[in-house]
């Protein structure tokens, strides 16, 4: 490809290098002093972001670097080289990508910001429990509460990792621990009494054991004791046992609350 050649030219720019897209997001970062801008669609960016998308042809309207994408003004190589250390048009998109502001009007950050804010709430919903009913808390409730702790929303980061942050914080206004995991180990007979003794410190119940032929137990952990429990055993059966989870614990309680109203 010629630098600053468009790879969908019927696509993005008429003869006089202005933008006649009706989908297109500009993702710009400033870097030693210089501006630069890509041009993408919108909802790709954030598949991008998300790791949902990994073609990143499909995310780009043009692989050419910017510093004004309205106007058509290609970036120069040098500036380029000097900002990036770099003049590979793939790889500078990428940063930009990853570390740049997606341009939207107020209007459509303000929509997005509420859609993520709801996101985090109905996650933080969906994998926790109030500590004096055990139950899950209604997602309303999560809301406020955000706005008690003064959560503040960061655009570039998921909601899932906002939401598994913002728990502990939680805790200030809120009776609120992470649901239970419901996890089986199994495991060859020789290893079970070393693997029982090594995890049962880490284990909240023990709902079940088999010690016919292969040793399996079924037990509610904490989330945070997963890993480990999984390189006690990965080590204690020299990679020969498993950790499966099976469910977490406000499922359940979802499911029995439910059936009480049916």
């Amino acid at each position: 490809r010629k630098e600053g050649l468009l790879r969908r030219p019927s696509k993005m720019f008429t003869p006089v290098n202005q933008v006649r897209l009706t989908n297109v997001a500009i993702v710009r970062l400033k870097k030693k002093g210089k501006r630069f801008e890509i041009a993408c669609y919108k909802n790709k960016v954030l598949s991008w972001r998300n790791k949902a998308e990994k073609d990143i042809d499909e995310v780009l309207q043009s692989d050419s670097i910017f510093t004004n994408v309205s106007k058509g003004s290609l970036a120069k190589k040098k500036d380029l080289e000097k900002a990036f250390g770099t003049a590979d048009q793939t790889e500078i998109c990428k940063i930009i990508l990853e570390k740049g502001q997606l341009q939207v009007s107020q209007k459509e950050r303000k929509f997005e910001a509420s859609k993520k804010l709801k996101d985090i709430a109905t996650i933080i919903a969906e994998k926790c429990i109030n500590t004096d009913n055990k139950l899950p808390f209604p997602v309303s409730v999560i809301q406020t509460s955000m706005k008690e702790v003064k959560f503040s929303l960061k655009p570039n980061r998921s909601a899932k990792q906002q939401a598994l942050d913002l728990i502990q914080d939680l805790k200030k206004v809120l009776p609120i621990a992470r649901a239970q995991m419901r996890i089986r180990i199994a495991t060859d007979e020789k290893f079970a009494k070393d693997i029982k003794k090594n995890v049962s410190s880490l284990v909240d119940t023990i709902e079940r054991e088999e010690w016919e032929l292969d040793y399996e137990m079924t037990a509610r952990i904490d989330p945070g004791a997963y890993r480990v429990i999984a390189d006690v055993v990965a080590k204690g059966t020299k990679g020969k046992g498993s950790v499966d989870i099976l469910d977490c614990k406000v499922q359940a309680d979802v499911e029995k609350k439910n059936a009480e109203y049916t």
